[in-house]
C-alpha cells in the first residue's frame, strides 16, 4: 500500500500545482496552495511530516516575476541526499528577472525534469540552511509560463523534506 499512497500524494500535489496555474489571482492561489498542503502534511500517510503543517512567510506580490530563459554550457551538478545517495543534475539554462539569474538544473534520472534550488537570506536563519526549492517539476512543483516567460513565484518556495 505504501506505493500507492504515494501515488495518492504525487497525483493530489500535481493536481494542486495545476489549480495554482490555471488560477487568475495569484495570491488566492497561493491561499489555496498552502491550505491543501497543510491539509496534506497533516494527515496524508506519505507526508515527509506526518502530524505537521508547513510554515509560510505571508504572500509578498513584489516576489513574483516573470523570466526570460536562456539556454546556457551545460555544467553537472551533484546533491547528496539524506541516505547517502546522490542526485544528478545538469545546468542548462539560466532563468533572469528584475537584474537577477538563476540557474535551471534539469534532473538527470529516469522522468528528468526542472529543478530551481537557491539560498537567500533566510536559509539558516528562519529557513533550511542549504537552501529551498522553487520548481521541482519531477514532484509537480511547476508554475507554468506566461507570455513566453517562466513564472517565479518565490512566495511557493518550499524546504526540503
Amino acid at each position: 500500500m505504501d506505493k500507492l499512497t504515494l501515488l495518492d500524494w504525487k497525483r493530489r500535489i500535481f493536481a494542486l500545482y495545476a489549480e495554482v496555474r490555471a488560477a487568475d489571482d495569484p495570491e488566492s492561489a497561493w491561499q489555496r496552495w498552502c491550505t491543501v498542503r497543510a491539509d496534506l502534511y497533516r494527515t496524508h500517510p506519505q507526508s515527509p511530516r506526518v502530524g505537521g503543517e508547513p510554515a509560510y512567510f505571508a504572500y509578498n506580490a513584489d516576489l513574483r516575476f516573470e523570466a526570460s530563459v536562456e539556454r546556457v554550457e551545460p555544467a553537472p551538478l551533484e546533491i547528496a541526499g539524506s541516505g547517502g545517495s546522490t542526485t544528478r543534475f545538469r545546468r542548462f539554462a539560466l532563468a533572469h528577472f528584475d537584474d537577477m539569474s538563476l540557474e535551471l538544473y534539469w534532473l538527470e534520472a529516469y522522468g528528468g525534469g526542472v529543478f530551481l534550488p537557491f539560498a537567500d537570506a533566510t536559509s539558516g536563519e528562519e529557513t533550511y540552511g542549504a537552501g529551498r526549492y522553487l520548481l521541482d517539476t519531477l514532484k509537480g512543483a511547476d508554475l507554468g509560463t506566461k507570455g513566453g516567460q517562466m513564472v517565479l513565484d518565490f512566495n511557493f518556495a518550499y524546504q526540503p523534506s
